[in-house]
């Protein structure tokens, strides 16, 4: 067994939703694998731990904690790492500054984030929380490429019992909507490099003035390097000509991007979304909006309660909206549009949910409604433009007969994370932008006006050739369609076709993979997954982001249930769990009912990997005894309908542990492989089926009243254990078997 501080197996401390749940599986799990004389401990990279981390002068001695995500990033450098990594928050400016409130209120006193720093000390602050907004986790961890599909017991079940899928009209008025031009997709340039190289990039002012806006950069020989930029001025443009647009064919207007993980890009896109929509009070009452630090980036939420006590710009507000088109709602309940937090617009969750529901959004008035869908940039909102227009053209998708779609994406050592990558910028003033190399070489050049947004992204060659590879053996084990989605005529996809072409020919199967762009893959597999077949889809990074929620939503009703294995570059192991798109809501839900509606499945197909993978690596036949066990039981939860209800008086995700642990015993007191785990868990999964009455009853006793975690961002450990663990019974069993 590994020592404490090196265990066998890292568990993610994540936040919210699959935080809570944790606290009610781990301990389960922890004593499960103690027979096996596996170690399963901690690493915490919520939010609230990076903040605490990342400010240990602020602390008393006390109360400072490890940097987690900079040990486990570089764990997964080495051949031994195996980790669980359950999805965490890719944090908003909203969300920070409410966790940076919550954990002062705790005691902790880390700094304001300050939103216009003015001291140098400022800007210091004001850096390092920014090394924590948006997908600053995935980056660091990620020393692999993506291998993501439905568990085979997951699809059966899916199946055997399909989730409701809205009608599709061939009618419907909801359309997809992008730039015609000026876009990152339109502006994109893109180079292999020959050699090792260093490179910086700077803004070169009409005035002649120079500023480098990044330099230390460096790549090996055959990185891919992009660059690329978004007019700002065509933008608004764009967004104005939507909203009128959008109002004379009577549908609602809504915004779809990923304003968490794209950190810099796209909460700037949706600032000036909230700014056009509410055009009128800005050019009315811009002076005083800014001086109530009103920032359009915020969201209209933020705005609104600057604003609370101007009754003058209130009227403006509430006349301006009456004659826009009505907006697609977040909570209609609750009034929470889809311009009032830029972290509540999560292209990849929000796309398939109006897709999986016939092409419906919620309106202000509580009904459903066609929607334009607004995704500026043009590199991959076809896929969506695609699939809807498909989706007219045959009706809904049948999840009883559909066939799968699984992922191999590339992502390993930050390939293309454009999205949170330090060299996004928005232009203070008009000029060139460059990209220069160490040898004064220009890479890339792109002449911009004040407030375009500039980016580039890369990707290395030995990321890019594994991520071949890893398609080329998933193909040759499936036997299936694989498609390569890349367009031969954008800058990025025909250097990345450049190292696709000559691998396959190489290894002989250039003639078992189609090369597609993503609009005519989008249909392609559309039409094979209606025919029940399998397909399995080779993208990019953003692009695997957005294609794992896609087709699971409308093939399993959910993301979160997907086997998601990355194999890192150095041998080690990385398990995900799932996407967690919807975990706020559910936190909602168990503080003013405790019930947390959460399902665990894919923590349990992880969990199922982590063992057999260990079992493998370090020789450890009890491991993979353990892990096929968990298999059993996660097919136990499935047959039985031992999943989380949605509402309070179902049984949730406590239950659904209770019988994961009960199958689990069962499946290791049954196995014949190894008799002294038969032998230890024998009267365990005795105890808990006898017990059961007990155990539902106790975890039932505290539901549909208030629950108090002692925190949303950072829970109180010793009220989340009483909230999540009920059952003194199970705790007893589990404890002292």
């Amino acid at each position: 067994m590994a020592d404490a501080a090196n265990p066998d197996i890292v568990y993610t401390k994540v936040d919210e939703a699959p935080e809570l749940a944790t606290a009610s599986l781990l301990p389960i799990i922890q004593r499960f694998a103690s027979a096996a004389g596996v170690s399963v401990g901690t690493r915490d990279i919520s939010l609230a731990g990076r903040i605490l981390a990342s400010f240990p002068e602020h602390l008393a001695e006390d109360q400072r904690i490890s940097d987690d995500l900079a040990v486990l990033g570089e764990l997964v450098k080495t051949a031994d790492a195996n980790v669980i990594k359950l999805p965490n928050i890719s944090a908003s400016v909203p969300q920070l500054v409410a966790a940076v409130k919550e954990l002062q209120g705790q005691g902790f006193a880390v700094p304001d984030y300050p939103e216009t720093p003015a001291s140098d000390a400022e800007h210091e602050i004001r850096a390092r929380y920014d090394a924590i907004k948006g997908s600053a986790v995935n980056p660091v961890l990620r020393e692999g490429n993506s291998d993501r599909r439905a568990a085979k017991a997951v699809k059966a079940f899916a199946q055997a019992n399909p989730h409701r899928m809205g009608e599709w009209n061939a009618d419907s008025k909801t359309r997809v909507a992008s730039m015609s031009g000026g876009d990152f997709f339109s502006n994109e340039v893109s180079a292999t490099l020959a050699a090792d190289t260093t490179a910086k990039i700077v803004l070169i002012a009409e005035d002649g003035t120079e500023t480098v806006l990044k330099d230390g950069l460096s790549y090996p020989a055959g990185t891919v390097v992009d660059a690329t930029f978004m007019s700002a001025a065509a933008l608004d443009t764009f967004l104005a000509d939507e909203i009128a647009r959008t109002k004379d064919e009577g549908v609602l207007f809504s915004l779809h991007m990923k304003a968490t993980m794209m950190k810099v890009s796209d909460p700037i896109i949706f600032g000036h979304a909230v700014r056009q929509f509410l055009a009128p009070v800005f050019d009315r009452h811009g002076d005083r909006l800014a001086a109530l630090g009103v920032n359009p980036n915020q969201g209209l939420g933020d705005l609104l309660a600057r604003v609370a006590g101007e009754a003058e710009i209130k009227a403006d507000i509430e006349a301006c909206m009456a004659d826009r088109p009505p907006l697609y709602m977040v909570d209609s309940d609750r009034g929470i549009t889809n311009l009032h937090v830029p972290s509540d617009v999560i292209i990849d969750a929000s796309m398939p949910a109006l897709i999986r529901a016939g092409g419906k959004g919620w309106g202000p008035d509580g009904k459903e409604q066609d929607a334009v869908c607004v995704i500026p940039d043009n590199s991959y909102a076809p896929v969506y433009d695609e699939t809807i227009k498909y989706f007219k053209e045959t009706g809904k998708l049948d999840p009883a007969t559909a066939g799968a779609v699984q992922n191999i994406g590339l992502m390993a050592q930050k390939a293309e994370e454009y999205g949170s990558h330090p060299t996004t910028f928005e232009i203070p003033v008009a000029g060139t932008v460059r990209m220069i190399l160490g040898d004064g070489t220009v890479l890339h050049e792109h002449k911009v006006a004040a407030g375009d947004i500039w980016r580039s992204s890369s990707a290395r060659k030995a990321p890019i050739e594994d991520w071949v590879t890893l398609a080329i053996d998933r193909q040759a084990a499936e036997g299936c369609e694989a498609i390569f989605w890349l367009d031969e005529s954008r800058a990025h996809d025909a250097e990345l076709i450049k190292y696709v072409k000559p691998i396959l020919e190489a290894r002989g199967v250039a003639d078992k993979f189609a090369i597609l762009a993503p609009r005519e893959a989008t249909r392609q597999t559309l039409e094979t997954i209606r025919k029940g077949d399998t397909s399995i889809a080779i993208t990019g990074n953003v692009l695997r982001d957005y294609l794992t929620d896609l087709f699971p939503i409308l093939e399993l009703a959910t993301s979160a249930k997907m086997l998601s294995i990355v194999k890192l570059m150095q041998g080690g192991g990385l398990f995900e769990t799932g996407a967690g798109g919807s975990a706020p809501k559910h936190v909602q839900q168990l503080q003013a009912e405790n019930h947390l509606r959460w399902d665990s499945l894919g923590e349990f197909c992880a969990l199922a990997e982590s063992f057999k993978f260990l079992a493998d690596a370090k020789g450890n036949a009890k491991a993979r005894v353990l892990g096929e066990a968990v298999e059993a039981a996660t097919q136990g939860i499935l047959d039985h309908g031992r999943s989380p209800g949605r509402k309070v008086g179902q049984p949730d995700n406590r239950d659904s542990h209770y019988w994961f642990a009960r199958y689990w015993a069962e499946a290791l007191a049954a196995q014949t492989d190894d008799a002294d785990l038969a032998a230890e868990f024998a009267p365990v999964a005795q105890a808990l089926a006898e017990n059961e009455a007990q155990i539902v009853a106790e975890l039932a006793a505290p539901r549909g009243q208030a629950a108090d975690t002692g925190g949303y961002y950072h829970p109180d450990p010793v009220r989340l254990a009483a909230v999540m663990r009920p059952s003194a019974t199970l705790n007893g069993i589990i404890g002292q078997a």
